[in-house]
């Protein structure tokens, strides 16, 4: 099982096909090839592997991250994927605490 996770698009490089992501206050580099529409800073891809796939609307990317959320806040702390996620998390300098446990931009 492969998971999409939803960003928020903060900058886009249009002749390098690359935009800079944020996801949950850890900003990432994925590429543009193959998503199946233009995006602009504010909008909102699912990402696979460092593609955008499709951008997506705001409002699917906030219940699929408040799914996120609940499922890192409800993990066992010896679960392997929660683990790394978190250790993601702990290393991003822009990453805060969200009021469940888990760490987003705040935003």
């Amino acid at each position: 099982m492969c998971l999409g996770v939803p960003g928020k698009v903060i900058e886009v490089d249009r002749e390098m096909q690359i935009a800079t992501v944020d996801f949950w206050g850890v900003k990432k580099q994925v590429r543009l090839e193959v998503c199946d529409a233009p995006v602009d800073p504010g909008d909102f891809i699912l990402n696979h592997v460092g593609f955008a796939i499709r951008r997506i609307p705001p409002e699917e990317a906030a219940e699929t991250l408040a799914l996120y959320d609940e499922l890192l806040r409800l993990a066992d702390e010896q679960d392997l994927m929660t683990a790394d996620v978190r250790a993601e998390l702990d290393a991003s300098p822009d990453a805060t605490e969200s009021p469940n446990g888990a760490r987003n931009d705040g935003e």
